[in-house]
């Protein structure tokens, strides 16, 4: 990785660590000077005082947006390692923000920090916000192909056209004014994943990494990740068409999928514990699998598990492969945000 990753305190000679002049609650695995992640939509928030800064990356995988005061100030495809300088500004304080645009669960990618251009510094990190919100998903959650495009999307077009930073999630949480992790994974289901790839591996194979890659891997939360709510739309991907092969049986996979999803919803609320309101989207072929565990749920006495339909109607479907768009990203926020509000939160 290109040096510079880490800054002196102001005065003094003392050496901060990434995590010391950036804020994140992304899953990071923390080397001091740099941190290592996986997720979409994971982002890391500095300020500095001068005209610029070096961004520092080493991800020949993904994608990255860099923001300055809120716009968009450069996109960098698979940049590798490199420090990436925005220069010419206005002389004086600003926020700086980089987020991994698109999922690359195959690759870990590195961040170092950021560096003031000469003349300037890099300031204190900025506060964390006090609400919280996790997503997690599959390609919807991701914004696997939102962005606008022309021509068929293969592998290629769908990492340059899939941006996690306007996904419905992103939206939703900025709305609220809360920090948020988009904890999705393109194509993998609770019990199968499309077409019946990958089998024996499902998304809860993953979803406690940091590192996606890193067989065994497990995410060391630092203990400043207490989401408020916990937001699940998982279930498209078990009931797409069956595989040649595969033995499933209808009965069978959807009494195998209400079985996964309430264990699962069992290990969200041992992990957040009884405040956290757990939010189960009902879509497409799993809608009403989904309330049935929900119904349960609240059966058995957890009322802090709530069921949500993500509504089809108004939406172009226009993203890669029959995927979301942007536009319907926006369209579906704009319906999630005022549900998560009227949730007892307080918020």
């Amino acid at each position: 990785m290109t040096s510079g990753g880490v800054s002196a305190e102001p005065g003094c000679g003392r050496v901060r660590s990434v995590l010391e002049q950036v804020h994140t609650v992304g899953r990071v695995e923390d080397l001091g000077d740099t941190l290592r992640f996986s997720w979409p939509g994971v982002y890391f928030e500095g300020r500095f005082r001068g005209t610029g800064v070096g961004v520092v990356l080493d991800c020949a995988a993904a994608d990255y947006d860099i923001q300055i005061d809120g716009a968009t100030a450069a996109t960098l495809v698979t940049p590798g390692a490199t420090t990436y300088w925005i220069s010419g500004l206005r002389d004086g304080e600003h926020a700086v923000r980089v987020v991994k645009r698109n999922d690359t669960p195959g690759e870990t990618s590195a961040f170092g920090g950021f560096v003031a251009a000469p003349g300037g510094v890099v300031l204190d990190r900025p506060a964390p916000r006090d609400r919280q919100i996790e997503f997690i998903g599959d390609s919807i959650t991701v914004g696997y192909g939102n962005v606008p495009h022309t021509g068929a999307c293969d592998p290629e077009q769908v990492k340059r056209n899939t941006n996690s930073d306007v996904s419905h999630g992103a939206l939703t949480a900025r709305r609220l004014g809360a920090d948020y992790q988009i904890n999705g994974f393109s194509g993998f289901g609770l019990v199968r994943n499309v077409a019946g790839i990958c089998p024996g591996l499902t998304y809860r194979t993953y979803y406690d990494r940091a590192l996606l890659n890193v067989d065994g891997d497990v995410w060391q939360n630092p203990g400043t990740w207490r989401p408020h709510i916990v937001v699940v739309n998982l279930g498209s991907n078990d009931f797409t068409d069956l595989a040649p092969g595969e033995s499933w049986t209808p009965d069978g996979l959807a009494a195998a999928y209400r079985a996964a999803y309430d264990e699962f919803l069992r290990t969200l609320r041992t992990r957040y514990g009884p405040s956290t309101s757990l939010v189960a989207v009902g879509f497409d072929r799993n809608a009403e699998h989904v309330r049935r565990v929900v119904d349960a749920r609240n059966d058995a006495g957890d009322s802090g598990v709530h069921y949500w339909s993500l509504d089809l109607s108004g939406l172009d479907l226009l993203g890669c492969d029959g995927h979301t768009s942007a536009r319907d990203d926006r369209l579906i926020a704009d319906r999630l945000a005022p549900f998560l509000r009227s949730l007892p939160t307080g918020w």
